[in-house]
């Protein structure tokens, strides 16, 4: 099913990800993490919690879907 090559590829990718915000832009995420850290530590897990629920229904349909093959 998985293999090494392809959880290596994945965490490249969000990598490339993670880090095009911040050389696209440096200014605004620096002016978005000043932001983000003013706000009270449950508004920010209550954001965790959903993007990581959204994740994993992303992956669930994928998975399920049929739609890759």
């Amino acid at each position: 099913m998985w293999d090494m090559k392809t959880f290596i590829m994945f965490l490249g990718l969000i990598l490339v990800l993670e880090g095009l915000p911040y050389a696209a832009s440096p200014e605004a995420m620096q002016r978005w993490l000043r932001q983000l850290a003013e706000l009270p530590p449950a508004h920010l897990r209550v954001i965790g919690l959903l993007s990581m629920i959204l994740g994993f229904a992303v992956l669930f349909f994928v998975r399920y879907s049929g739609l890759l093959p």
